[in-house]
């Protein structure tokens, strides 16, 4: 069974269908790109499979359970954990208070040190700048405590919505080795990007949306020669 699986789902914003029949499945342990032009409905997909956005029609399914309509905080409970775009820390907290926001639903103090101690060793700017205000850290910086906070929520699933967006080419390659090791560790990841050709470095397999419909799907080695991928690519 797929860790996570998404059958038929449909979603509209007003008279606009924003998904139009979307399914797709990922597997523990995979990395799977999410890729599309802007307005394809790749946040859309995400909102919905975090519980921001209810579905019109359609399924989703997380480790064995019927997760569609449930609240978002149901969610992030069972370890389904989403980093979304813009990174959304909280700025005027310092770094260390945004990774305590992370473990919001553990009360083990000593559980939390210990865990925000791993997460600073994945990312040490973070432990050089734990008394730091966030709001202050560069783009870089800033994406890399989005996705330390997400970590600090014990994920199963990490979905993560244009990590690179903003960024220098120096930095979105320091980042993708940070998520190579985030996925190296065992985590499942979901990666929605514009940035084909770095997302294609990591993942394994890849969905390709157009207009809220999925158009293609595959192993990435099998498809990144396709009429559609080098449309997108070039």
């Amino acid at each position: 069974m797929p860790l996570l699986k998404v059958s038929d789902l449909h979603v509209y914003y007003a008279k606009s269908h924003a998904l139009q029949g979307i399914s797709m499945e990922v597997n523990a342990g995979e990395v799977v790109a999410l890729l599309g032009a802007n307005g394809a409905g790749k946040t859309t997909t995400l909102w919905s499979i975090s519980g921001l956005v209810k579905p019109a029609k359609g399924k989703i399914e997380f480790a064995d359970q019927d997760i569609t309509g449930l609240p978002p905080h149901k969610i992030v409970q069972l370890g389904l954990i989403h980093t979304p775009q813009g990174r959304r820390i909280f700025p005027q907290m310092t770094v260390y208070e945004n990774l305590e926001m992370g473990a919001l639903w553990f009360q083990d103090r000593n559980r939390i040190e210990e865990d925000c101690d791993k997460v600073c060793q994945l990312f040490p700017v973070l432990s050089e700048r734990r008394k730091q205000v966030a709001g202050t850290l560069s783009g870089g910086e800033q994406q890399m405590l989005a996705i330390a906070r997400a970590l600090m929520s014990k994920p199963k699933l990490l979905m993560m919505d244009e990590p690179s967006m903003g960024l220098a080419p120096v930095m979105v390659t320091e980042l993708y080795r940070k998520i190579e090791e985030v996925s190296k560790s065992g985590i499942t990841i979901l990666l929605v990007e514009q940035n084909a050709t770095v997302a294609f470095e990591v993942a394994s397999r890849a969905y390709f949306l157009e207009t809220g419909t999925i158009v293609l799907s595959g192993e990435t080695e099998k498809i990144e020669t396709s009429d559609i991928v080098k449309a997108y690519l070039y």
